[in-house]
C-alpha cells in the first residue's frame, strides 16, 4: 500500500513539474510574439515617419531624382503638413507619369487642404476644361481627376473625352473613366469607341473592358470593321470578355483569311468565339484548325474546347 502511495505521489511531481515547464514555455512564446509585434509596430511606425515634414517641403527641388520623390512621398503616406499640399500639387504636372500617380496618390489622402473650394481638386478639376491651358496641362488635369477617385471628376472628364480638340487629351480622359468606373456621365465612353484618333479608339475599348456596366456594346460591334487592325483586334478582344452574343456573325467574318488579312486580328477573333462559346461558331473555329498562321491555329484548340 505503501508502496502504491508512494508512486501516485511521485507521479503527481512529475506531472506537475511538466505543467510548470509547460507553463514557462508557453509565457516564453507569448513573451516572444509580443515582443517581436513591438519590433514590428516599432518598425512600422519608423516607416511612417521616414519622411519629414521639411523633406516634404523640398520635394520638388530640382535635384530631387523622382525614385526619391516617390519614396518620400510614399513613406510620409500619413503626414499631415498643409504647407506642403502647394508643393505636392506641382507634381500633378511633373514629366514623369509615375510621379503624377503618386502626388495623386498622396493628395486625395489629406483631410485637409485639398478638396476644400479653390483648393487642389476644384482647381485641376477647373484646368481639365480651360481651353486657355496647353493641351499637356489639361492632359495631365484629367489623368489627375482619374487618380483622385472622386465621382466628381467624372463629368468634366466626360466633356474632355467628348469635346476636346486634343487626341492626348481624349485618350487620359479615356483612361480616367475607367480609373473612375465609369461609361461617362451620358455614356461618352461609348462615343469615344468611334474616335476619329485611333489612340484613343484603342484606349477607350480597353476602358469598356474594365468598368463594371458599360451599355454601349453596339458602339464596340461596330469596331470590328475599323480601318486599323489595331483597333479591330482590340474590339474582338472586348467582345470576347464581354460574351458578347450579338458580335458573333461579325467574329466569325473576322476569323477567316478570306475576310481578315491580318493573323494577330483573326487569332483574337477566334478567341473571343471561343470565349462566347455560341454553338453557331463552331464551323468557324474547326476551320480555324487549318489556319496558315500558327497562333490562329493555337487559339482555335482552345476554343474548340468551349463550343
Amino acid at each position: 500500500m505503501k508502496n502504491n502511495n508512494k508512486t501516485a505521489f511521485v507521479s503527481l511531481l512529475a506531472g506537475a513539474s511538466l505543467l510548470v515547464a509547460g507553463s514557462v514555455a508557453a509565457d516564453s512564446n507569448v513573451k516572444s510574439r509580443y515582443k517581436s509585434h513591438d519590433a514590428l509596430s516599432q518598425h512600422e511606425s519608423s516607416l511612417e515617419g521616414i519622411t519629414s515634414i521639411e523633406q516634404l517641403k523640398s520635394i520638388g527641388a530640382g535635384n530631387v531624382a523622382p525614385t526619391e520623390i516617390w519614396r518620400r512621398l510614399e513613406h510620409g503616406e500619413k503626414v499631415e503638413c498643409l504647407n506642403c499640399i502647394p508643393v505636392v500639387s506641382k507634381l500633378l504636372f511633373d514629366g514623369h507619369a509615375k510621379t503624377r500617380e503618386i502626388a495623386a496618390w498622396w493628395l486625395r489622402r489629406r483631410i485637409l487642404g485639398v478638396f476644400g473650394p479653390g483648393q487642389v481638386y476644384e482647381t485641376t478639376r477647373n484646368m481639365a476644361t480651360d481651353m486657355s491651358k496647353t493641351e499637356t496641362q489639361r492632359a495631365y488635369a484629367v489623368d489627375a481627376l482619374g487618380e483622385f477617385l472622386v465621382g466628381a471628376g467624372v463629368a468634366p472628364i466626360s466633356t474632355a473625352l467628348t469635346k476636346d480638340p486634343s487626341p492626348m487629351v481624349r485618350q487620359s480622359a479615356a483612361k480616367a473613366l475607367w480609373r473612375l468606373n465609369s461609361q461617362g456621365a451620358n455614356g461618352e465612353l461609348a462615343q469615344a469607341v468611334g474616335d476619329k484618333d485611333e489612340s484613343v479608339r484603342l484606349e477607350a475599348l480597353k476602358a469598356t473592358t474594365r468598368i463594371h456596366v458599360f451599355t454601349g456594346v453596339d458602339a464596340v460591334v461596330q469596331r470590328i470593321s475599323d480601318e486599323s487592325p489595331r483597333v479591330r483586334k482590340r474590339a474582338a478582344e472586348a467582345l470576347g470578355a464581354m460574351r458578347a452574343k450579338d458580335a458573333v456573325v461579325g467574329l466569325i467574318a473576322l476569323s477567316s483569311p478570306d475576310n481578315e488579312s491580318d493573323a494577330d486580328v483573326r487569332a483574337a477573333a477566334v478567341w473571343a468565339l471561343g470565349q462566347i462559346a455560341d454553338p453557331a461558331a463552331k464551323d468557324a473555329v474547326q476551320a480555324a484548325l487549318k489556319d496558315p498562321n500558327g497562333f490562329v491555329r493555337d487559339a482555335a484548340k482552345i476554343a474548340s474546347r468551349r463550343i
